[in-house]
């Protein structure tokens, strides 16, 4: 198999990132420094950053709050980081990003598999988040952030928008540029004073405290991703 899909299924980190590593010449293949598109068997000695990749972990999903002043890294060097918050024996990582400032659902995972297939904007996963803004948002900008909004050179897809009260508004998205929301709050005129995301595809916040988590049930995993994982039957 490709090289980063092993890397991706050994639990060590995503698909994407393992891709990062390579190109970095962290990875090793029998000693030599590993290339993009390096095939590999079960009998290759698989290294990173010098130390060997074991065999694949037990799968792990997770939902956590991630509170405003977390960071969505892994590493563990990094004051703040996710992992922290989550005690699981297993080396996990986050699904996707939620900024620095930010608070809300997110997804960790040791299975890079899963990661791609979510966060693809074509597969139209949705993402639903709730924004107070810094003064009252107006109708007008409402409606042109449902349309789509120009930033960073491209405009957003069309999102579904509606108010909550005098500054505060719903939006479901199904990409995921960077600062996305922000980004086109600060288009608009207007700077984010709290965001919190609330829902990705089915998996739901619902009363899960600030940095609290908890383990995806077999029902929700069979409704984010059905090729992989059959719906639990009914007794």
């Amino acid at each position: 198999m490709r090289l980063n899909k092993f890397i991706g299924e050994s639990g060590v980190c995503s698909r994407r990132e393992a891709d990062k590593w390579i190109a970095a010449g962290r990875v090793s293949v029998n000693g030599a420094i590993a290339t993009l598109g390096t095939r590999v068997g079960e009998t290759d000695d698989i290294r990173v950053d010098g130390a060997p990749i074991g065999p694949k972990k037990t799968q792990v999903y997770i939902a956590l709050n991630k509170p405003v002043g977390i960071t969505s890294t892994s590493e563990a060097h990094i004051a703040g980081n996710i992992v922290d918050l989550v005690n699981v024996p297993e080396r996990i990582f986050p699904v996707g990003r939620l900024d620095k400032e930010s608070e809300g659902l997110i997804l960790l995972t040791n299975d890079g598999d899963i990661v791609n297939e979510i966060l693809r904007s074509e597969n139209n996963h949705e993402k639903e988040y709730l924004v107070t803004v810094d003064r009252p948002i107006t109708d007008l900008s409402l409606a042109m952030m449902a349309s789509g909004v120009r930033i960073m050179g491209e405009m957003t897809k069309p999102a579904n928008v509606s108010r909550v009260g005098e500054r505060d508004f719903r939006i479901i998205l199904t990409q995921g540029l960077n600062r996305q929301i922000r980004r086109m709050c600060s288009a608009l005129g207007y700077q984010v004073r709290r965001l919190q995301r609330v829902r990705i595809s089915n998996i739901h916040l619902g009363t899960l405290a600030a940095g609290r988590w908890r383990h995806l049930t077999p029902e929700e995993l069979a409704a984010l991703l059905p090729y992989r994982f059959q719906a639990p039957r009914s007794a």
